[in-house]
């Protein structure tokens, strides 16, 4: 049987199309190497949740870096009170969801990590969705691959590496991505195929694109696991 494996980096409460990708993979090579960005349309360190006015960013705080920081060198910061400030904004919003009861708990642990490390916050974070998922999925760092070059050649070296005989990408990186060179290493790529679900939320019309926790608490956990597993 072929090996699929994913390639990404560990963000922050990440949408559902993420875990999805992780569905149909059997590893999950931590993208953790690469530089830290904390502008545009960054999802390093924060992911949208729904709002009466909206979506809005959920965000962890960090300390500041220098440019070219790894994603596994950013520290938190203690600056701001930033997870009793989630913690309010999650309630706020989401107390008269069907399954804030159900799910809140969850979300309560995970703030209560004492990471210091922006990264370790972030996979604790995914590790608490991929088990209201139910999803098992082995995972490695590719810093400890020791990956070489930039773009293309860098993903083909950690694939290498990870023995990948199948490379499971998102669709976004076909504007750049040269598919002839991972064939010609032995790796066939494939893209993925992923539908936004709709599904009942609070606060008006249907947004897609927003952080799995609005799936949990509008849905619950038996329910959000059929809809991923559906898309």
């Amino acid at each position: 049987m072929s090996k699929t494996v994913v390639i990404h980096q560990p963000d922050f409460l990440p949408y559902i199309g993420f875990f999805h990708r992780f569905l149909k993979s059997d590893l999950w090579v931590v993208l953790d190497q690469v530089q830290f960005v904390n502008k545009g349309g960054s999802w390093h360190y924060r992911d949208r949740i729904k709002t009466p006015k909206g979506a809005v960013w959920l965000s962890i705080s960090v300390q500041k870096t220098e440019i070219n920081t790894p994603i596994n060198k950013v520290l938190l910061s203690n600056a701001v009170n930033w997870k009793e400030n989630n913690l309010n904004l999650i309630k706020q919003n989401y107390s008269k969801a069907p399954y804030f009861k159900e799910i809140f708990p969850f979300v309560e642990k995970l703030y209560s990590n004492t990471s210091e490390r922006m990264m370790d916050f972030n996979l604790a974070s995914i590790d608490m969705l991929t088990d209201l998922f139910d999803i098992r999925i082995e995972k490695i760092f590719a810093s400890d691959l020791n990956p070489q070059g930039a773009k293309s050649e860098l993903l083909i070296d950690i694939l290498k590496k990870a023995k990948a005989e199948i490379y499971f990408s998102g669709v976004g990186a076909k504007n750049y991505m040269n598919d002839e060179l991972f064939r010609a290493e032995g790796i066939d790529v494939v893209y993925q195929d992923f539908i936004h679900p709709v599904y009942p939320q609070l606060h008006g019309d249907f947004i897609p694109y927003l952080s799995s926790i609005d799936l949990f608490f509008n849905c619950g956990i038996e329910e959000s696991r059929k809809i991923l597993r559906k898309v």
